[in-house]
């Protein structure tokens, strides 16, 4: 694991906040929506810009010229990667729900943000078969569909993330309580904004999904 960048000497103040990018990579239905969306949830209720950019939502909206080639996978990242940094420029904590299956994409993006967290959504691929409500893994097996992670497409973990959350032995609340602790050095120093996530149990309220 890598020692998270973020200390609370990086923040000065609300309005001087230097913006992060929480970076949730894995595979399709390992839980990277679900947790992103909770921590959105917490965040914006503690007063934080926070802006959630969804991998489906991109490709609907600003990706839909690409393809699922590896050429076309880097050209979606870095698009993602273009927007997470523009935001986090302005201040705001950006959550980053995608794939991005391949660890050169990864890096590349996360060389040109200052504040970068990778946190690895880590499930099996019989899990995340089992969660499945697209379709996409049971349209791969029968050939149906092509190009599709974990499949006949690879997916390359990282190596060293900031944070792993084992999705197939943690409950929502265990693996938001564990991002929630990871970015609250840096959150920590704006006065009564965020208290600390030392465990699930601690914090009054809770995500209102609690399974995967």
């Amino acid at each position: 694991m890598r020692n998270p960048s973020i200390t609370e000497a990086d923040v000065t103040g609300h309005q001087e906040f230097p913006g992060l990018v929480v970076w949730c990579t894995g595979l399709s239905s390992s839980g990277k929506t679900t947790i992103c969306a909770a921590v959105h949830e917490r965040l914006a209720a503690r007063g934080l810009s926070v802006v959630m950019l969804d991998g489906d939502e991109i490709r609907q909206n600003i990706s839909n010229d690409l393809g699922f080639s590896k050429a076309d996978r880097d050209e979606n990242i870095r698009r993602i990667g273009f927007y997470a940094w523009l935001l986090s420029r302005a201040g705001v904590v950006v959550l980053v729900s995608a794939i991005s299956p391949y660890r050169a994409a990864r890096r590349q993006v996360r060389t040109k943000i200052e504040r970068f967290v990778e946190v690895y959504i880590n499930a099996p691929l019989v899990v995340c078969e089992r969660r499945d409500r697209k379709g996409i893994y049971g349209m791969a097996r029968r050939g149906d569909m092509h190009n599709v992670t974990g499949i006949d497409d690879p997916y390359e973990p990282p190596e060293e993330p900031e944070l792993e959350c084992r999705t197939d032995l943690e409950t929502v609340e265990e693996s938001v309580a564990k991002v929630l602790a990871a970015i609250s050095p840096a959150l920590d120093a704006i006065p009564d904004f965020l208290p600390r996530y030392a465990s699930p149990r601690e914090n009054e309220a809770s995500p209102k999904k609690t399974t995967y």
